[in-house]
């Protein structure tokens, strides 16, 4: 049987292939429908209690509270808290709700930018009432790590004396905020599971847009501009501030918190005493604690400005919203995050439009995790893409230097529990394509790497969820390398291509060099080109076939555990199934059984195929590594892509190797493959994706 996974991701890119997954079309998050559930409420006169997500302890998670604390809670509907709960009350605010005892300040610093942003808002959360057709059940949507998710939770919130123990609105009848924030704490694994996190996190989540991050520390002389064009477009914006010696908030003199997100909710200049001032507006989603330096609520540099400006921005209130300058934004902060749904703020102009390539990726030990360029040997194995950069339309060309495209990297989780989520440090290298290899089919070897010039690649090597970085790159054709730091990490990947050129990008690993196939080819076709070999070959066949010169897959298991598996004592043996599939893939009389050419045909391929196992298991354990068996498969002449080369050895490999008699089962059937699509009555050739689809689809 496969691993479980397997058949899920043909299920899955065929889904996405058909728009699923989008946020008009979002997927059902654990496959729970929020019609069909609705209606069965309903229908029965009974409210919802979700058993993915169960009002007890287990939702909660480990060590948020006590369990003295645990001990106190009930799990309330918002009918048993108020008369009359609503979903919102006049419209929504980042006023409207404060952080309780859970430490997700970074998800509500998020929420408190996304209510700026209407049109976002109600994609995230759609319109929904305590009125009509009420029965405890409420969803919103979510993007998560390449698809849109619709997640549902039914309305019973975690309480103590009857008062609501995490997010909590300032007016008690409003429940808005605490639902979104159940509804996340399901899509990470628990509300323990959202302890601590970054602003970009959750934007990301909000938007599936392009997230810039912002380091203050060494700041562009622009920023200013930069966060002003950010808020007049679709924009999130959210910062932190450094840790201290410890893990707790600590409230510094200055009124800032240690270790804390923030929203950044607006940008102002404004004229004081004969200077322009650079002002950003920040909110505190504890709402309260405040600024208490330059431009704070209090600061007398209020009385400098006009009385426009100092009624437009000035409200002396403790709701946890301030004002400060540029200078001390950066010095006081460690970095910003913008998450918007397209980056035309990035040099303010609005006739170019950025094209997007996503792309879907898998690092693999031993096949496809190479780690960084510091490991030349197996570098060249991580995924390559290939990317064309035509030239820029005329009125979008950039000036010299100015950053024309943008490249994303973000690793995915394998695990559902937010907090069990050890993220690799991950980076990515791009090259320039010069001319001598832009004949070059398939992956580029370990010698492009040593011969050509970087280009680019990411600063540092982050254990973050994503990296970015934007570059200017002249027309021309290029080799994108996303990577772990270290080799052999298994891990999946989204990369994303943003760029005001037009560009042409393909996965680099399917294929293979044409002369390298042609090369094989001379090394096995004298074996079988010589009439005596081929009489020799059919006199050993009659040895074993029955009076009508045929064998069937028993007789031809016992051939192959002798004849081909001598001297692999190791192995366990080609089993009667496998047999039974090599009968059913060359028996093309239709009989049950192989003939003398069919039988013939058959043993050309696995001869063949073990010889080439023998060259390439350089270790010569009997087995091939998962390195080896990526040689075995470039000498077989196989075109296949990284993916497939990963599914081929979690399909057949046993703790990273693969048995002399799986390399054989994995060549004749992938063979197989490729010919049924050359027989296609239509005449169409086979692509290297049809093969894969195919071969999934019928052996996974």
């Amino acid at each position: 049987m496969p691993p479980p996974g397997v058949c899920m991701n043909i299920i899955n890119a065929r889904r996405k292939r058909d728009g699923y997954g989008t946020s008009a079309n979002p997927e059902k998050f654990l496959n729970q429908d929020f019609e069909q559930l609705k209606q069965y409420c309903l229908i029965r006169q009974v409210r919802f209690v979700d058993d993915m997500f169960p009002p007890d302890r287990r939702s909660i998670g480990d060590g948020l509270l006590s369990p003295a604390d645990l001990a106190r809670v009930q799990w309330l509907r918002p009918m048993k808290l108020v008369q009359s709960p609503c979903f919102t009350v006049d419209g929504v605010s980042r006023f409207d709700f404060g952080q309780g005892l859970l430490g997700d300040c970074w998800f509500l610093a998020s929420i408190g930018a996304l209510t700026f942003q209407s049109d976002i808002l109600k994609q995230v959360v759609p319109d929904q009432s305590f009125d009509e057709d009420y029965c405890g059940l409420f969803h919103f949507k979510f993007w998560r790590f390449g698809r849109w998710v619709d997640v549902i939770i039914d309305d019973k919130l975690p309480t103590v004396n009857g008062r609501l123990i995490f997010v909590h609105s300032r007016d008690p009848a409003e429940f808005w905020p605490a639902l979104l924030e159940k509804a996340y704490a399901k899509v990470c694994g628990s509300y323990s599971d959202m302890s601590a996190g970054t602003p970009a996190e959750a934007m990301r989540d909000f938007t599936g847009g392009v997230h810039i991050c912002v380091q203050l520390k060494n700041a562009p002389h622009n920023l200013w501009d930069l966060m002003y064009r950010a808020g007049q477009s679709v924009s999130l914006m959210g910062c932190g501030t450094p840790q201290g010696e410890t893990s707790e908030n600590t409230v510094l003199p200055n009124g800032l918190v240690q270790g804390h997100a923030y929203t950044v909710t607006g940008v102002k200049q404004v004229m004081s005493q004969g200077v322009l001032v650079h002002l950003v507006r920040l909110w505190n989603p504890w709402g309260e604690g405040e600024w208490k330096g330059d431009w704070s609520d209090r600061s007398p540099l209020w009385h400098t400005v006009s009385p426009q400006d100092r009624e437009m921005c000035l409200a002396v209130v403790e709701d946890g919203e301030f004002w400060m300058t540029m200078e001390d934004f950066c010095r006081f902060y460690m970095d910003l995050d913008i998450c918007c749904l397209c980056p035309d703020f990035l040099d303010g102009t609005s006739s170019c439009h950025w094209k997007t390539s996503v792309y879907e990726g898998r690092w693999v030990a031993g096949t496809t995790a190479g780690g960084c360029m510091n490991n030349p040997g197996s570098f060249w194995t991580n995924p390559q893409y290939r990317v064309r950069v035509e030239e820029l339309f005329s009125e979008c060309s950039a000036k010299q230097g100015e950053n024309s495209m943008m490249v994303s990297l973000m690793q995915k989780p394998d695990k559902r529990n937010r907090r069990l989520v050890k993220n690799l440090h991950i980076g990515f290298s791009v090259f320039e394509v010069t001319k001598e290899y832009e004949a070059h089919q398939g992956k580029f070897p370990a010698s492009f790497f040593t011969q050509t010039s970087l280009v680019a690649q990411t600063k540092t090597y982050m254990n973050a969820r994503e990296v970015m970085e934007l570059m200017d790159l002249k027309p021309g054709e290029y080799l994108i390398v996303p990577s772990t730091f270290a080799p052999n990490e298994t891990a999946s990947f989204i990369l994303t291509i943003l760029s005001k050129a037009e560009t042409h990008v393909h996965e680099n690993s399917g294929g293979h060099d044409h002369s390298h196939e042609e090369e094989v080819c001379k090394v096995f076709k004298h074996r079988f080109q010589n009439e005596a070999d081929q009489e020799n070959n059919r006199t050993f066949f009659r040895q074993y076939s029955d009076k009508y010169e045929e064998v069937d897959a028993e007789q031809l298991q016992k051939i192959l555990n002798e004849k081909i598996l001598k001297g692999h004592s190791s192995s366990g043996g080609f089993s009667v199934d496998a047999c039974r599939s090599m009968v059913a893939l060359m028996d093309t009389s239709i009989t049950g059984k192989l003939n003398t050419e069919e039988f013939l045909r058959l043993w050309k391929k696995i001869i063949s195929l073990k010889e080439i196992f023998q060259r390439t298991d350089v270790s010569q354990s009997g087995t091939l590594s998962l390195n080896e068996l990526r040689n075995a498969i470039m000498a077989s002449g196989m075109r296949i892509s990284d993916e497939m080369l990963n599914l081929m050895a979690l399909r057949y490999g046993s703790s990273g190797q693969l048995s002399l008699q799986s390399f054989i089962s994995v060549g004749l059937r992938f063979d197989c493959m490729t010919k049924i699509f050359s027989q296609l009555s239509d005449g169409a050739a086979m692509t290297l994706r049809e093969t894969e689809w195919l071969y999934l689809s019928m052996y996974t």
